[in-house]
């Protein structure tokens, strides 16, 4: 017997596509969040309001939900293409919807509204929050137009 056991789909699944990008983006995003910021520039711990082993161990759940989220996104990610299920352009799409949607939720929700910990500490917030969240802002704008765009043109219906 040479077939699969799931049938091979005749139209690119557009909900699973955008979604497995979107985990994909939120996931690369936190990993640069992490990597660039708290570990090679050390400006700031996912968690800076208690002890240095508190702040040292909110690093390590990020990065290890992180890792966990891009594991899944990406086997997620294969099993559509291996159904031939995926649309290329949805999930670009998906990526940058969630790699945006991760760092103005991190600039607006983290920084400001729980206070989790900020950008950079001593030195005048305004210009690192402005520039984290359009460069947040750029990234859901220009998913939004992907899919706009994807959407219009059938992605949903088996383009790749």
């Amino acid at each position: 017997m040479t077939g699969s056991i799931l049938p091979t789909a005749r139209r690119a699944d557009a909900r699973a596509s955008t979604l497995a990008g979107v985990l994909i983006g939120v996931a690369i995003m936190a990993a640069v969040d992490e990597i660039v910021f708290h570990q090679l520039l050390a400006w700031h711990h996912f968690y800076d309001r208690s002890t240095p082993s508190v702040a040292l161990l909110s690093d390590g759940l990020l990065h290890a939900a992180e890792v966990i989220a891009l594991v899944g996104g990406f086997f997620w990610f294969a099993d559509l293409r291996r159904r031939h299920a995926l649309s290329s352009r949805l999930a670009w799409a998906g990526f940058l919807l969630g790699a945006g949607g991760f760092q103005i939720f991190d600039g607006l929700v983290d920084h400001k509204v729980l206070r989790l910990h900020q950008i950079r500490y001593g030195v005048h917030l305004v210009p690192y929050d402005v520039l984290w969240n359009v460069a947040g802002a750029v990234l859901v704008l220009a998913g939004a137009a992907l899919l706009w765009r994807a959407r219009s043109r059938g992605a949903g219906d088996g383009l790749r």
